[in-house]
């Protein structure tokens, strides 16, 4: 078997006293689409910013492309090819669209992503690339920082709640999106609240339950039925 893209092994996460992960074991492919689903304060923010760089982890716990990258500081990981699309994207408020987008280059990562393929993926970013990026509706702040992600040419990228908070019809428009993003051999990892849309994108699926792994399988494999029972808690 070829060795994984991104090896997660008994990874823990803390917030001074709290802990909000518990061993958590995880494997990524390269060019697989993974979802992670649960409830509000599952832990699944603590596990996309643990793996970007964004919380300290103890040593081999988190692992890409065979090196360890534990203790490394978020902008030392998307140098190696993470790139994050946080939740509520966080985008600078004194930057236009394409200051925003330039920042996400800083990397200097070769590859297909640039200021005019982002353009091209979502063209209204290029009529509104001199506007500050915090002016943007919702939907196309969002746009933003999926670009601004892309633009450091990342062979994995981690979207962090999608679509939250997002009007039905742009939903639509950013998963109509993906497979212009993740067709090239990209692998990802998304976290969704709406499970049929987790389920539609991704090859394989994992739910966390207040810290920890309650279900894993093929998306198109798991039950609605066990979906639930992993989601609730229930027995």
């Amino acid at each position: 078997m070829p060795e994984p893209l991104l090896q997660i092994a008994g990874l823990n996460a803390h917030y001074r006293d709290f802990q909000a992960l518990y061993g958590l074991d995880m494997t990524v492919a390269a060019g697989e689409v993974l979802a992670i689903i649960g409830a509000n304060g599952a832990g699944k923010t603590t596990f996309m910013r643990s793996i970007s760089g964004l919380i300290a982890n103890g040593s081999g716990q988190v692992k890409y492309q065979g090196r360890d990258i534990s203790g490394l500081r978020a902008d030392e990981v998307a140098a190696l090819g993470i790139a994050l699309v946080p939740e509520g994207r966080q985008l600078f408020r004194s930057l236009s669209v394409e200051e925003n987008l330039i920042i996400g280059g800083q990397t200097g990562r070769k590859g297909p992503w640039n200021l005019a393929a982002v353009f091209a993926l979502f063209p209204i970013l290029k009529e509104r690339r001199a506007v500050p990026a915090t002016s943007l509706s919702g939907g196309q702040q969002q746009m933003v920082a999926i670009g601004r992600a892309l633009m450091a040419n990342p062979d994995l990228i981690l979207f962090d709640e999608i679509s939250l908070g997002l009007a039905p019809i742009i939903i639509r428009d950013i998963y109509a999106a993906l497979p212009g993003i993740i067709g090239e051999g990209m692998s990802a990892m998304i976290v969704e609240q709406d499970i049929s849309k987790a389920l539609s994108v991704s090859d394989r699926l994992y739910c966390l339950q207040e810290g920890r792994i309650s279900l894993e399988g093929a998306s198109g494999a798991v039950s609605r039925a066990d979906i639930s029972r992993a989601y609730f808690g229930m027995e």
